[in-house]
């Protein structure tokens, strides 16, 4: 009897423990905690020796593995071999052994590359600037924006040019030495009557600055003409073509040298009026106001009138 009462609490304890004890819950056995899964002692040996050695308890093995540091492990596998992509997702630590390299900055750019590693003992500093000077004086086309005053220079010679061409001035004629270049112009002076240079035909050219009408056109017979405000080389002195301001010889007052109102008409005129009336008190050639002072009738008419006869002959080669 005492046998076969054993064998059936044995039975029940087995039933019990399984979950199907008679009035107990499925899954406890006589108020005891369910059983933990037992691992074979193979495996529980090697996770204990994998968790000591990642608490830098335990000596690193023979091939490699983690060493012992102040609870931090670090890497110390063999350097893997070249061609060898890295692992996916592996992040590796290498510290440089060699002086670091200097940054490397972007193309167009003069800012280093972010993150770079730049030596401790080079900084990189901007080059400094250099010492302002003195101020330059802007030219007078640059005061008005340079190339819109070469564009409105140009514009305005062209308006002269048609305006001459259409309501002609008498005494002489004008145009352009070359119909792509406004700022050179060929002008045919007729010498005005009653007087020594009657008849005679002289050709000039005038040359304007890209800042016309600020500064006056330079002027010059190419046509030999004998004159004291002309000098040898057929430049014209005379006042209207002066630069403006004041005369520092003190022979000139300002509102007889140029003006920006001057036109290539008040230009002509004023030559025509020369060519009438010459000034001999400044004169260009000497010679020329030396002989018009004292032999008007002389030599220097004799002068006079061989060039006409020369601008004659050449007035339309």
């Amino acid at each position: 009897m005492a046998a076969a009462a054993a064998a059936a609490a044995a039975r029940r304890g087995r039933g019990s423990a399984a979950g199907g004890g008679a009035g107990q819950p499925r899954g406890r056995a006589c108020g005891r905690a369910p059983p933990r899964w037992a691992a074979p002692a193979r495996l529980r040996g090697a996770a204990l020796r994998a968790v000591r050695q990642w608490r830098g308890k335990a000596p690193a093995g023979p091939t490699g593995g983690l060493k012992e540091g102040s609870g931090r492990a670090e890497s110390q596998r063999a350097p893997r071999p070249p061609g060898r992509p890295p692992l996916p997702g592996v992040r590796r630590r290498v510290e440089p052994s060699g002086p670091a390299a200097p940054a490397r900055p972007c193309p167009g750019s003069s800012a280093p590359v972010a993150g770079a590693r730049v030596p401790q003992h080079t900084r990189l500093q901007a080059p400094p600037e250099p010492a302002p000077g003195p101020p330059k004086a802007p030219a007078p086309a640059r005061a008005l924006g340079g190339r819109m005053t070469e564009l409105q220079s140009a514009l305005l010679l062209r308006r002269q040019l048609a305006e001459l061409n259409k309501n002609p001035v008498e005494g002489f004629s004008a145009g352009l030495i070359d119909d792509n270049d406004l700022y050179r112009w060929e002008v045919l002076i007729i010498g005005p009557p009653d007087t020594l240079y009657e008849g005679g035909v002289f050709k000039a050219h005038l040359t304007f600055p890209k800042d016309y009408p600020l500064r006056p056109p330079k002027m010059k017979f190419i046509t030999e003409i004998w004159h004291p405000n002309v000098d040898k080389n057929g430049d014209v002195c005379i006042s209207i073509l002066h630069e403006p301001g004041e005369d520092k010889y003190g022979y000139e007052k300002p509102e007889e040298r140029w003006l920006p109102i001057h036109t290539v008409e008040t230009i002509m005129i004023s030559v025509i009026s020369m060519l009438a009336d010459p000034n001999g008190d400044s004169p260009a050639n000497v010679d020329a106001a030396k002989e018009w002072r004292e032999d008007r009738n002389g030599e220097f008419k004799r002068k006079v009138a061989r060039c006409v006869r020369k601008s004659q002959e050449t007035a339309f080669e």
